[in-house]
């Protein structure tokens, strides 16, 4: 990387840390153990919230709303991610990730105080903003403590957090719906969190050189103005207003229009929150859509697998944490020996075999049906997980492999941003089209049980074993229209993993360094 380069991207704060710091490496155990604490943050809070929607559904109402409950984390967090990521480059990883995970547990204890569906929604926006700092600053001080080979080997150690979640998580948030109150859920992100702001505050030491800097706060706000009203326009599309009505497009329209400003501003920002450069390399965009890809197909069956599992297939909330954990016990063990394979046989070529993976539980998925088993369904979700733990982990280390340390913070960041704006447009496409379908079959209910079905979508509630009937008819009516619904969104994901395998067959063949542009 050239000095004009250098000058152009801005001054950075120099940070001793990593394989040249290795003479004080003695604490990296420690720090290390931290940094597993932190990812059990995000670990658990995904896997715990997914498992304990249709109980909240109950309590609070709003089922229309509820993918809100994702979207707007989703939207927060990838919002902040490069926010995050280039203030860790300027001012170190530290500070950025202790404040982070402290936010982050306030917005968790809010949560679980939550009265109300929008309520809910908004201190879920704040636990999003920080749940941005934990999960790329964590795998940017991995990338700065360890060599390439040695992340091989330390990324097992990061996955077995989330193995432990995939097996703690779904089954203690089960266990808490169903034996205690939904609010627990959340509450159970703070002794997590505790533990790992000690440990990263303790152990994690840096000296850092000031030097003047700029953010980008209003290419973020640009952003995630942007992102909201997309998500408001798919969230209610066909539900709230027609998809073809002014409001619909006017809420299109705006979108597009504030995208637009956003990249005219990165173009002319002194220190863009995403360069632009992050996204034109070929190794880095393909990277980063094949991120994107993963978090659609990630938050597409953490929203409604436990729905349907639940609502379709009459499991408990223990079964639809069984059912969903699968997932997330496959990604970590995945995860864990790509690391061996891609020294082996190249990031492309794991990347390659994660995205058939995923191709071929997709096709799984879009055959469950009413007479399936949750059995059935784990182990869907099962070849799923190991599919993105494959595909997440060769492309993160393959973009961080690419560039320099004062570059990393900002590359990770942009990859984790395009995997929550995957998650986030996710969950509202996904949603949107569960909600429509599920509209549209209620529309259509038979006069013989009308009568018995609550207004609105929350008529879903029978189907989750919430509403009461005064006959059987109207909740096995209500319970193949979900089925419907979901199947909606199971038949999706086989064209969203083929957009991953496209992306992936699109990467370089050859490994090169990059520098900006």
């Amino acid at each position: 990387m050239s000095d004009r380069d250098g000058q152009r991207e801005g001054a950075v704060a120099r940070v001793r840390t990593g394989p040249q710091a290795r003479g004080r490496a003695g604490h990296r155990g420690a720090i290390l153990a931290g940094l597993m604490l932190t990812m059990g943050l995000a670990a658990m809070d995904g896997t715990i919230v997914a498992t304990a929607i249709p109980s909240i559904v109950r309590d609070l109402g709003g089922f229309a709303l509820f993918p809100w409950v994702f979207s707007i984390y989703l939207l927060a967090q990838a919002a902040t991610i490069p926010v995050y990521g280039k203030l860790a480059d300027l001012y170190g990883r530290k500070p950025v990730l202790l404040f982070g995970a402290g936010l982050f547990l306030l917005g968790s204890m809010l949560s679980g105080l939550s009265w109300s569906m929008p309520a809910l929604i908004v201190f879920r926006g704040l636990q999003g903003i920080g749940a941005g700092a934990v999960q790329p600053i964590t795998m940017t001080v991995v990338g700065d403590l360890y060599t390439v080979e040695e992340r091989a080997r330390i990324q097992g150690y990061i996955s077995s957090v989330w193995g432990i979640s995939a097996i703690v998580g779904p089954a203690l948030g089960g266990f808490l719906v169903q034996f205690a109150s939904w609010h627990w859920i959340f509450y159970i992100n703070v002794p997590v969190g505790a533990g790992a702001l000690a440990a990263i505050g303790l152990y994690l030491h840096e000296r850092l050189e000031r030097r003047p800097h700029r953010i980008d706060y209003a290419g973020s706000a640009l952003l995630v103005a942007s992102m909201i009203l997309l998500n408001l326009d798919l969230l209610e599309g066909g539900v709230g207003w027609s998809w073809t009505s002014a409001v619909a497009l006017g809420l299109l329209a705006a979108s597009a229009v504030l995208l637009g400003v956003f990249v005219w501003h990165e173009r002319r920002a002194a220190e863009p929150v995403l360069p632009l450069w992050v996204m034109s390399r070929r190794l880095l965009l393909t990277a980063n859509l094949g991120s994107m890809v993963v978090g659609v197909l990630t938050i597409a069956l953490s929203s409604f697998l436990p729905t349907f599992v639940q609502g379709v297939l009459r499991g408990t909330p223990l079964v639809a944490g069984f059912a969903l954990g699968m997932m997330s016990l496959g990604w970590p063990l995945a995860s864990a020996f790509s690391g061996r394979l891609y020294l082996r046989i190249g990031f492309r070529t794991t990347a390659l075999v994660g995205s058939l993976l995923t191709a071929g539980a997709s096709l799984a998925f879009a055959a469950l049906g009413p007479a399936s088993t949750p059995v059935e369904a784990g182990a869907a979700s099962f070849l799923m997980g190991l599919g993105m733990g494959l595909m997440s982990t060769s492309l993160l280390v393959a973009i961080q492999s690419a560039v320099d340390w004062n570059r990393r913070g900002v590359v990770t960041g942009g990859n984790m941003f395009m995997r929550m704006l995957g998650s986030a447009l996710g969950a509202a496409v996904f949603g949107g089209i569960l909600n429509g379908a599920l509209a549209r079959r209620l529309a259509a209910a038979p006069a013989a049980v009308r009568p018995d079905l609550p207004r609105g979508l929350n008529a879903a509630s029978l189907a989750l074993g919430n509403v009461p009937v005064a006959q059987a008819a109207a909740e096995a009516f209500v319970r193949d229209a979900l089925y419907v619904a979901v199947h909606a969104v199971f038949a999706g994901l086989i064209f969203v993993a083929a957009l991953g395998l496209v992306a992936v067959l699109c990467m370089p063949v050859r490994e090169e360094r990059l520098a900006a542009e």
